[in-house]
This record gives structure tokens, C-alpha cells and sequence, in this order.
């Protein structure tokens, strides 16, 4: 025996139906404030601020390895 039931509806009709709540004002919600945060960001991504941050880390991973280097030879 086989038996198919088909369902013609919405998604909303279905969570209705289910008695599932309707998260879209939380869904409007969380969007916006990812959004306000990816524009907060966005004068870090400038490439003049890229290459103060990977300069600076550059240096001071050099400078440690040197350390290193040195230690190793006294040691």
C-alpha cells in the first residue's frame, strides 16, 4: 500500500499550521545589526590600515625569531 499526500502551501502557512512562532521581526533584527557592524568595520579593511596591521605584526615576528635565534645560540 502506498500512499502520497501532497501539500500546497506557504512556508508561513506551514509554521502556522505547525504552531511553529514566526521569527522575522528576530530574523529583521539581527540582520540590521550585522549590518551596522560589517559598516563599523569597514575603514579597518582600508589597505593603508591592512598594512599598518601586517607591518607591525611583521616586525614584531621578526623580532621575536631573532630573539629565538639568539637564544638558541647562547644556550
Amino acid at each position: 500500500m502506498k500512499v502520497n499526500v501532497e501539500i500546497d502551501c506557504t512556508p508561513a502557512e506551514a509554521r502556522a499550521f505547525l504552531g511553529l512562532p514566526d521569527v522575522t521581526p528576530l530574523n529583521e533584527a539581527m540582520i540590521a545589526e550585522m549590518q551596522s557592524r560589517m559598516q563599523a568595520n569597514v575603514a579597518a579593511m582600508q589597505p593603508d590600515e591592512l598594512m599598518k596591521t601586517w607591518t607591525s605584526f611583521g616586525l614584531q615576528a621578526q623580532d621575536q625569531f631573532r630573539r629565538l635565534m639568539e637564544a638558541a645560540t647562547k644556550g
